[in-house]
């Protein structure tokens, strides 16, 4: 696939921790808590301050904290199984195939509890994502920009089917809403199956190796005994259901999931075990900066954090793509 040269460097292979990191950790943690205080509801000169700071901000923040470092890893996973660094769930179609999914569920069990609708998402965005993989399987020139390119036009073909199938069943306002990005809903109840994420972030930590030597490709891979298919798949279904779950309980991330993983490989190469813990808490540094701006730019009105995510996404997409170019 395409040429992304995956050379981890010395100094950070293996070291999954250090004062950097710990730094980085204070940093984000300190946002984590300004997130906390942020609103436009008065949670200390309220009568029912306490109970509405248990039952919004602190969802809202934990939230945050799931859903960017799940949607960077997917990032990160996806970059190192199609060795291109241009690719993340919005620029693949994973993310409009859960959308798909939702509105199908939605459309087939109306009531459909939470559960149901997060399982749709993540069958549908399994599927999409393998669909992703097979084009790529039949693409022989494949380029850094030729497989973001592909993915950018299943997704759109999706979107398209989606938006179709939404005007003809006057679902469309709700399918706005989902795909809208915005933690403004997250509230104590609603956001609990957003914990699956950290499962899957342990998953991706235990085989990272695996993911590692699969960015190599295929001919190394099987050289050295690794069942490249089947990561193929784990990966995927990983990606999948970090995916799924982030979009019907968030909505749409886009970017998150390009800007981080090159970010961090900038600096530290490209081993992901020692990177994951990087790359989820800048993912999580970056989605709460996003939601702070929008919260308070208008105030008292919220901008959706996509809104903000994708502004400064796509300023850092076309820098990387110059920045690509320049290296030829």
């Amino acid at each position: 696939m395409a040429a992304v040269t995956r050379t981890p460097r010395a100094r950070n292979k293996g070291r999954l921790f250090d004062g950097k990191l710990l730094v980085g950790i204070a940093v984000v943690g300190a946002l984590l808590v300004l997130s906390l205080f942020v609103g436009v509801y008065d949670v200390f000169g309220a009568e029912d301050g306490d109970e509405m700071f248990a039952i919004t901000r602190i969802p809202r923040t934990i939230a945050l904290v799931l859903a960017g470092a799940a949607m960077a890893m997917s990032g990160l996973v996806m970059q190192l199984l199609t060795q291109n660094r241009f690719v993340e769930p919005t620029t693949t179609g994973t993310t409009e195939w859960a959308g798909l999914g939702l509105l199908t569920v939605m459309l087939l069990v109306p009531g459909a509890s939470l559960t149901t609708r997060m399982v749709g998402a993540v069958v549908a965005a399994f599927i999409g994502t393998m669909v992703f993989f097979l084009f790529l399987r039949r693409v022989t020139l494949r380029s850094s920009l030729i497989v973001p390119i592909i993915g950018i036009m299943l997704g759109a073909v999706v979107s398209s089917v989606s938006t179709f199938v939404a005007l003809q069943t006057d679902m469309l306002q709700n399918l706005g809403v989902w795909f809208a990005g915005s933690f403004t809903s997250v509230l104590r109840g609603q956001y609990e199956m957003l914990w699956i994420v950290a499962l899957v972030a342990v998953a991706v930590f235990l085989i990272a190796d695996r993911f590692t030597v699969a960015g190599l490709g295929e001919e190394i891979s099987t050289n050295v005994g690794l069942n490249y298919n089947r990561i193929i798949l784990v990966g995927t279904g990983l990606i999948a259901i970090a995916t799924g779950v982030v979009t019907v309980v968030v909505g749409n991330l886009p970017f998150l999931g390009l800007i981080v993983p090159n970010v961090v490989s900038m600096f530290r190469g490209d081993d992901l075990r020692s990177n994951l813990p990087w790359v989820c808490l800048l993912g999580v540094g970056i989605v709460t900066v996003c939601d702070l701006i929008g919260r308070t730019v208008i105030m008292p009105f919220e901008v959706p954090v996509s809104l903000v995510l994708g502004i400064v996404g796509a300023v850092v997409f076309v820098l990387l793509l110059l920045r690509q170019r320049r290296r030829g």
